[in-house]
C-alpha cells in the first residue's frame, strides 16, 4: 500500500469525487440543517473543482455504515485522482468515519498528539461542562479524543497524512491512502478547510486558475421538449470537441437555461449564434439575466 498511497500524495490531479456520509441527510431528520449541510458542502465543492480545472466525477450520499463508507473510500480512491469526504467525524458513537476508513485500507487508529495540542489551546469547553478538564479522564475527554485519533500509515511520513491548513481551527485534514482527505460534514468548517488546502493542491494542477474550462449559459423562452431534439443534435456534434450541453429547466421563472462546457473556447464561441437562433434565446453571463424578458411560466 505505501508505494500506491505515495504515488497518489504526488500525482496530478485531474479527476475528483466527493462523499457525503451521514444517516440523517438521508433520513431527512432535520430537514432544514440537512439540506444546507448536503447542498452546500456539495456545491461548494462542485465549485471548487471547476474554479481549479479539477473534473468533478462523482459526488455520493452514503449513511454511517461502516461497509458502505469502506467499500466507497475504496473504490473512489482507485478511481480518482481527489477524494474528498463530508462529515462523521464528530465526538458521537454514529460519527464511524475515521475508523470505517482506517479499516479500509488496514490502519490503526492512532491518538495525534499535535491535533490535541492544539485543541487545547483553540477549543474553549461548551457552557454545560463548566468542569471539564483535559488532565482527568472522563467521558466529555474520552468523546473529544475520538475526534482526533486518526487513520495513521505508520510506515510512511506522518506530515503527508495529517494536513493543518487554518492556524486558527485545531481540527486536521486528514489523508488516507495518499488522495482521501477527511473533512468535517459542518458546512462553516468544510468551506474553510478546503479553502485552506488550495494552496497544497495547487501544483498539482494542470490548470490551476481554471482557464481551461469555458462555460456557455444560453437564456431561453422554449420548454426543454421543445429544443431536445435541437440539443440532442448539437450534443452529438460537438462531443469530438470534448464539449457537453446541457439543459436545466428554472420552474416558475418563465426562462430555461442551456449550457455548453468545456475548453475548445474558440469553437464553442463560432456556436454562438447558432444556438441562439435555435432555442430561439440569448447568450448570458447569469441564468437569471433575461428573466424579465419573458415573465411567463414554461411547460417542459
Amino acid at each position: 500500500m505505501t508505494s500506491s498511497a505515495e504515488e497518489r500524495t504526488k500525482r496530478m490531479i485531474h479527476t475528483a469525487g466527493c462523499i457525503i456520509i451521514g444517516d440523517e441527510v438521508l433520513g431527512g431528520k432535520v430537514e432544514v440543517i440537512i439540506c444546507q449541510t448536503v447542498d452546500t458542502n456539495s456545491a461548494y465543492f462542485a465549485r471548487f473543482c471547476f474554479t481549479l480545472g479539477i473534473n468533478l466525477k462523482r459526488i455520493e450520499v452514503i449513511p454511517d455504515d461502516e461497509d458502505e463508507i469502506i467499500e466507497a473510500a475504496k473504490r473512489m480512491s482507485e478511481n480518482y485522482d481527489l477524494v474528498v469526504t463530508s462529515g462523521g467525524i464528530g465526538p458521537t458513537h454514529d460519527d464511524i468515519t475515521y475508523q470505517s476508513i482506517a479499516k479500509a485500507f488496514g490502519l490503526k487508529l492512532v491518538l495525534h498528539e499535535d491535533a490535541l495540542r492544539r485543541m487545547k489551546a483553540l477549543s474553549k469547553p461548551h457552557p454545560s461542562q463548566p468542569n471539564f478538564s483535559y488532565d482527568e479522564p472522563s467521558p466529555a475527554l474520552e468523546a473529544k479524543l475520538r475526534m482526533i485519533r486518526l487513520p495513521i500509515d505508520t510506515s510512511r511520513d506522518l506530515e503527508s497524512q495529517v494536513l493543518f491548513v487554518d492556524e486558527g481551527l485545531w481540527v486536521p485534514i486528514s489523508v488516507v491512502n495518499g488522495n482521501i482527505h477527511i473533512l468535517p460534514g459542518v458546512p462553516r468548517l468544510f468551506t474553510q478547510l478546503l479553502d485552506g488546502l488550495k494552496p497544497r493542491l495547487l501544483p498539482r494542477l494542470t490548470d490551476p486558475e481554471g482557464k481551461g474550462i469555458y462555460r456557455l449559459l444560453f437564456s431561453t423562452p422554449m420548454a426543454e421538449s421543445a429544443v431536445a431534439t435541437y440539443l440532442s443534435e448539437l450534443a452529438k456534434k460537438v462531443e469530438p470537441k470534448g464539449i457537453k450541453v446541457g439543459s436545466y429547466p428554472r420552474w416558475g421563472k418563465g426562462r430555461n437555461t442551456v449550457t455548453l462546457v468545456g475548453r475548445d473556447k474558440e469553437y464553442m464561441d463560432s456556436l454562438i449564434p447558432e444556438v441562439e437562433k435555435n432555442v430561439d434565446g440569448i447568450k448570458v453571463d447569469k441564468e437569471d439575466e433575461a428573466d424579465e424578458l419573458n415573465p411567463v411560466d414554461l411547460e417542459s
